[in-house]
């Protein structure tokens, strides 16, 4: 048959939706001056790191004393109220507290993460335990897991420039609270020590994540020293600073030269090793990503640094196909690669915060093909108990009625399974009530198992 020219003919697409570009947009306004106790500062002066954290909000009373009269009473009290169960002390930059919509709190998805309101919290799944992943039950010395074959996850510190309130890592990270009392995992030369010393002894070891608490907090020096420490031991090829500083207090990366010198040393020299040396972010609401943000990333990436973001799932913050959509465009335009998306894990106090495995599974699959694969985020159940990272889609066994879902973990623990609960407000109320008798917990569980056999 001949091939006509109508088979070659042009097909036009229609112009793009405006709509479509909304990722490009990222603020540059000055969006702090309707907080009261911000509203005479000017740009210079906000952006700089040092106001950032010397004006953090770390009580309900500061809180009240910033916004005065932009909120009622009544939500300060929820606060008040909310925080009594809460397993993280508040610390919140003045950034992000001025991104917050103060007009609409109740529902706004930036302060849903850092502001805990006793009318959403919702009771804690019976399964929850204050170290869900167990990383102190795989740590050989104090503030080291080593969980995975060739890897180890190194706590340095326990403090970060702001506390989120769904902190997997509440047992340690930030003061301690009316119902948690921490681990303490503070900078300490001998922990230090011991941990390098460990990781020399273990030849297998070729990557570590350098986390805790948040690596932002270390001093210029204890940064390099540290990186330099880790690039000394021959065995170890890569490792990655983890920081939620770029999205809560990116103004560090823009005047904080000391500090952003200093990692690039120890990027530069990891690279001259033939080492890779990248930092991981926590990016989570595209509404968190600014001008100021870009200007920091761009400082970063000018240096040859490269950049990752780990999100959180989390319900009514990022849950929905058009806000990760937006998020994964968004920071792929500043060349972060969206790298993982996490299930939220069982942290005490922040039920409300979690989804079901179906609702990240139907956001996955909705999404896939935004943009390009290499900047399309895994999304990943780490699995209670220690089971470590799984592929969400990888369950055994999946039972929607009862929200168990069972994994194995073949290279960590190859004859366990492990478990992901669905959060039981989302369940129907004959099964949150067998949920609260032990005998049918552990029927429920036991028969979870025998069906992923």
């Amino acid at each position: 048959m001949a091939i006509t020219e109508e088979v070659y003919a042009p097909r036009t697409k229609p112009p793009v939706d405006p709509e479509d570009l909304a990722h490009r947009e990222l603020r540059r306004d000055e969006f702090w001056r309707h907080i009261p106790a911000f509203a005479d500062i000017d740009a210079h002066t906000f952006h700089s790191h040092i106001f950032q954290m010397r004006h953090s909000i770390t009580s309900v009373g500061k809180l009240m004393r910033v916004l005065e009269n932009r909120v009622s009473n009544d939500f300060y009290q929820e606060v008040a109220a909310g925080l009594q169960h809460a397993p993280m002390s508040v610390r919140i930059s003045p950034y992000i507290t001025s991104l917050i919509n103060w007009d609409d709190p109740y529902r706004d998805p930036l302060r849903k993460q850092f502001l805990s309101l006793r009318c959403e919290q919702e009771r804690d799944h019976p399964e929850l335990h204050l170290d869900s992943l167990n990383e102190l039950g795989d740590a050989p010395v104090a503030g080291l897991t080593h969980r995975y074959p060739d890897r180890v996850l190194f706590l340095v510190l326990d403090t970060c420039p702001v506390y989120c309130r769904f902190c997997t890592r509440s047992y340690a990270v930030g003061l301690n609270t009316e119902d948690v009392e921490k681990v303490n995992l503070r900078v300490n030369r001998e922990r230090w020590d011991n941990a390098i010393e460990y990781i020399q002894s273990r030849p297998e070891i070729e990557d570590v994540v350098v986390s805790g608490g948040d690596m932002y907090q270390l001093k210029a020096d204890q940064l390099e020293e540290l990186g330099n420490r880790l690039l000394n031991i021959d065995h170890i090829r890569r490792f990655r600073f983890a920081t939620k500083g770029p999205a809560v207090l990116p103004q560090k990366l823009v005047t904080d030269d000391a500090w952003v010198d200093a990692l690039t040393r120890v990027v530069d020299r990891g690279r001259k090793m033939h080492k890779e040396v990248v930092l991981h972010t926590h990016f989570n609401h595209p509404a968190e990503i600014t001008g100021i943000t870009q200007d920091g990333l761009n400082r970063l990436q000018s240096r040859g640094i490269t950049i990752r973001n780990q999100a959180v799932l989390q319900s009514g913050v990022n849950n929905s196909i058009e806000t990760m959509r937006l998020l994964i465009k968004r920071l792929s335009y500043l060349n972060v690669q969206p790298y993982y998306v996490y299930f939220h894990d069982l942290v005490r106090g922040v039920e409300d915060l979690r989804t079901t495995l179906d609702d990240g599974l139907a956001i996955e699959k909705a999404i896939r093909g935004t943009t390009s694969g290499f900047n399309m985020p895994t999304f990943i159940v780490d699995t209670l108990g220690g089971g470590g990272k799984r592929d969400a889609h990888s369950y055994e066994y999946y039972n929607r009625e009862t929200g168990i879902a069972v994994y194995i973990s073949p290279v960590v623990k190859p004859d366990t399974f492990f478990f992901y609960f669905d959060p039981l407000w989302r369940l129907r109320e004959d099964i949150q009530a067998r949920w609260q008798d032990d005998v049918e917990r552990e029927k429920m569980k036991a028969e979870a198992i025998e069906a992923a056999r």
